[in-house]
């Protein structure tokens, strides 16, 4: 492995470390509606109800959980939750919001590759990944593999991701879509180097280089498969939660983004589910 690859981990938790406070802190995230209504789960998990489907009673894992509203959405829906991250000044954000809310949740400081070791394995009914997580890992196989080891046998896996069209189109191009970045996953990573984040702040980023892999659906589907587990549902959507082309979207009344012109053209997220035999 090259020593680019080597070093993402340590590249890409500075990074996440900086933005965790400018999140907690953007009306992007909701944090004030989490702390005024108990019942109040955010506009990403409410997309995902209605093929998420009743979790009370499960005990989640949720993978990548960075400052943990999501997580806190799916123990208000009656899950028992754990959250899982590699940065600390995100986990920071999401004890925080724990504590404010009461809410009884295990915050747990690693990366996903390590889960297993972080964790135990075998453990959960329920691994939850929610958008934006796949782009930061390497091997969406040896992903899978520890999605597959935390899970109980029949226990499920829900994860709702950029599609990996979206994540290959160049969004620096503004009058047309172009294709330029990798649709498959390759070896070695797109690094990015970018002082903003997807939230509307006026602080500027110090650790602004990022390493950022694709992988296509199908060796995500693959990936699953080879795990041992049973694909169940695989869904491709017209939406996404945030504005991956700027200029070109359109912000509906369910908190998503839709391409304005000619939606047809393009998937923006897909939902995949999946089950341990």
């Amino acid at each position: 492995m090259s020593r680019v690859t080597d070093d993402y981990l340590a590249l890409n938790r500075a990074n996440w470390d900086e933005r965790a406070p400018l999140h907690a802190a953007s009306a992007d995230y909701d944090l004030a509606n989490f702390l005024a209504d108990p019942n109040f789960i955010g506009s990403d998990l409410r997309f995902d109800l209605p093929l998420l489907g009743d979790v009370r009673g499960l005990r989640g894992v949720h993978l990548q959980c960075h400052i943990g509203t999501d997580t806190l959405g799916l123990a208000r829906l009656g899950a028992t939750m754990t959250g899982l991250d590699l940065s600390p000044g995100s986990l920071a954000q999401a004890r925080a919001l724990a504590e404010k809310t009461g809410a009884a949740i295990e915050f747990v400081e690693s990366d996903v590759y390590a889960a297993e070791t972080a964790l135990g394995a075998a453990r959960f009914d329920l691994v939850y990944s929610s958008v934006g997580t796949l782009c930061w890992l390497p091997d969406v196989a040896r992903w899978a593999r520890t999605v597959a080891a935390l899970l109980r046998p029949g226990g499920r896996l829900f994860l709702r991701d950029g599609h990996p069209v979206l994540q290959s189109v160049d969004e620096t191009h503004t009058d047309r879509l172009v294709i330029g970045y990798p649709y498959f996953e390759t070896a070695e990573p797109v690094v990015f180097s970018d002082d903003t984040t997807y939230v509307a702040t006026d602080t500027r980023l110090t650790a602004t280089t990022t390493h950022e892999w694709n992988h296509g659906l199908g060796e995500i589907v693959q990936a699953v498969l080879d795990a041992g587990l049973t694909l169940t549902g695989l869904t491709e959507h017209r939406s996404v939660p945030w504005e991956a082309l700027p200029g070109r979207m359109t912000y509906d009344a369910s908190g998503e983004y839709r391409l304005t012109d000619q939606p047809e053209r393009l998937p923006l997220s897909f939902t995949l589910q999946a089950r341990k035999p």
